[in-house]
């Protein structure tokens, strides 16, 4: 993508978020000119920067040096040196904002052995073009974590088995799924700013807004795509419209920006933990079985500042509460009545119905907990969607315990 047309993807982003006034595009050209060639075709990153009247200080470093960092002072924190715990210090820069003070910024720039780079730009900082946005320019030639966010895999079920021209039109139904689920809840004023990345078979989609709301708003998004998808497999004939399966996940993962050509693409991408307890869930998944992980999702209270967390149960519950913002959306042309979502588990001799939470192992050996999921989707004048597997249907899945009594 030439760098002209990003400054107008750019600007559409940020009245997306809701800015409101739209950046000066020259502003933004000049300030990507400088920083693409600091960047150095992806060589280096660009760390953290402060504020300098008519232009910024900024830390340029090579790539690798995050993690020789880390490394080198693990060993010197073993021989007693008060750094701190040098992964988590690396963290702390790169999970906040890319702005600091001008004197945090001489500290951490010493910690590394660099100097920062002074930039003059032909605007004024803050007045001309808004730190916030300068902050988000500079963070498509860096790398950031991000602590908690829900991220929805979808995978195609024996993809591998099929030609290639039918592997395509697989992907194509799958991604016409996910393009119809997004215009339905903008449809219902719910303008969910998903992202995408292929898997092969695949895609993992997220939020790129992290908050808890944000996270449901997710994991409805899920069910529409599993409904589009539903209802085209009734219709489809020989293999065009894939079989699914589903995990959802909330968790940590390093966002960064791969090369295109010779600059940074316009969105990001994803790797990290909780990328990898999708994929390893995934593995364990039966065909239209929906999975989800065990996290627990913190919430801060605006008024007090404390901070509290959720964990899946009470997310489901959460999001079963939010299900009504989904009634009357169309599918495949009749209005929905109602929905249901909940976790399986067994009736109780009493009546009470428990929720099992299922021990996966992977090829590896290691363990991770899970949940099964289920969705029911009633509509007017037309047969019920029913979504995922019943607990009946994983005698074999791996062995369980149960989690939390219900009545």
């Amino acid at each position: 993508m030439k760098r002209a047309s990003w400054t107008e993807t750019f600007i559409e982003n940020e009245i997306a978020e809701g800015v409101k006034e739209p950046p000066n595009p020259e502003h933004l050209f000049a300030l990507d000119e400088v920083l693409h060639g600091l960047w150095g075709l992806g060589r280096n990153i660009l760390l953290v920067w402060s504020a300098d009247r008519r232009g910024i200080n900024i830390l340029v470093i090579p790539h690798y040096s995050i993690v020789e960092f880390a490394e080198s002072n693990k060993l010197a924190q073993m021989n007693g040196t008060e750094l701190g715990h040098p992964y988590r210090y690396v963290e702390s820069l790169i999970s906040g904002k890319k702005k600091v003070s001008k004197k945090d910024l001489n500290v951490i720039a010493k910690q590394f052995g660099y100097t920062p780079t002074r930039i003059d730009l032909p605007f004024v900082p803050g007045r001309d073009l808004s730190f916030k946005t300068i902050d988000s320019v500079i963070k498509r030639y860096s790398i950031s974590l991000v602590k908690d966010r829900a991220v929805a895999l979808f995978d195609a079920v024996g993809f591998s088995l099929y030609s290639p021209l039918e592997q395509v039109t697989q992907l194509n139904s799958l991604a016409f799924s996910v393009n119809s689920a997004y215009s339905k809840l903008l449809d219902k004023q719910i303008n969910i700013r998903f992202a995408r990345t292929t898997t092969g078979d695949g895609f993992y989609i997220w939020n790129r807004a992290a908050g808890i709301d944000d996270a449901v708003d997710l994991y409805h998004f899920m069910h529409l795509v599993l409904a589009d998808n539903a209802i085209a497999q009734t219709k489809s004939k020989a293999n065009t419209v894939p079989l699914l399966r589903a995990c959802f996940h909330v968790g940590p993962h390093y966002e960064f920006y791969q090369s295109e050509g010779l600059s940074p693409t316009t969105f990001s991408y994803i790797v990290g933990d909780v990328t990898i307890e999708l994929a390893r869930m995934i593995e364990n998944a039966k065909p239209g079985q929906i999975l989800i992980g065990d996290f627990q999702v913190p919430i801060r209270n605006e008024t007090d500042d404390t901070v509290s967390t959720v964990d899946t149960i009470q997310f489901i519950e959460r999001a079963q509460n939010n299900l009504s913002s989904l009634e009357g959306l169309a599918l495949s042309g009749e209005e929905i009545d109602s929905l249901k979502s909940y976790l399986t588990g067994a009736s109780d001799v009493d009546q009470s119905f428990n929720i099992k939470k299922y021990k996966i192992t992977d090829k590896h050996g290691l363990t991770r907990n899970a949940f099964n999921a289920k969705l029911n989707i009633y509509r007017n004048e037309a047969d019920p969607l029913f979504l995922g597997l019943q607990d009946s249907d994983l005698v074999d899945f791996e062995r369980y315990e149960t989690k939390r009594d219900i009545a």
